[in-house]
């Protein structure tokens, strides 16, 4: 009896017997390395986040509660290190930025408003300190806050 044309003789492929294990480990790390970097990455730069927003948040609120401007600077610069530090990143790793409104001059006027802008540049992961490639392997994140001094508000 002849064979279908449909089934082809199984012969041939005695020569690859085996070889599947070994195609799927590489196909596996092939995968999953970028996967586990873009996952640590993506980590990172969302810690860097969390970071600068509650810094900024922290650093706002001490602003508008302090007894004059020398005071709200000082309170506002240790919260942002302070918030930094939880997610082990140092304050000269950030740069802070502080807005007045409606006068620019003076922050703490009754009913002003204050913004605290905090940049962080998040490092990626495992990028050598080669030719500076750590400064330039670098996302650059920003958390903002605004808050209203106290209608209440007099200087101490």
């Amino acid at each position: 009896m002849r064979r279908s044309k449909w089934f082809p003789d199984r012969t041939a492929f005695l020569s690859e017997r085996g070889s599947a294990s070994l195609e799927f480990v590489t196909a596996g790390l092939v995968l999953l390395v970028p996967t586990v970097y873009l996952v640590v990455a993506l980590a990172s730069i969302q810690g860097a986040q969390l970071a600068a927003a509650g810094a900024a948040r922290q650093a706002a609120r001490v602003y508008v509660q302090a007894g004059d401007e020398t005071d709200a600077a000082a309170s506002a610069s240790s919260a942002v290190a302070f918030a930094l530090a939880d997610f082990g990143l140092t304050p000269d790793q950030a740069r802070v930025d502080i807005v007045c409104s409606p006068r620019p001059d003076a922050c703490l006027t009754r009913l002003g408003t204050v913004t605290v802008t905090v940049r962080v540049r998040a490092a990626l992961p495992l990028v050598p300190d080669v030719l500076d490639l750590r400064r330039d392997a670098a996302v650059s994140v920003q958390g903002a806050s605004t808050q209203r001094v106290s209608r209440l508000w007099s200087p101490r």
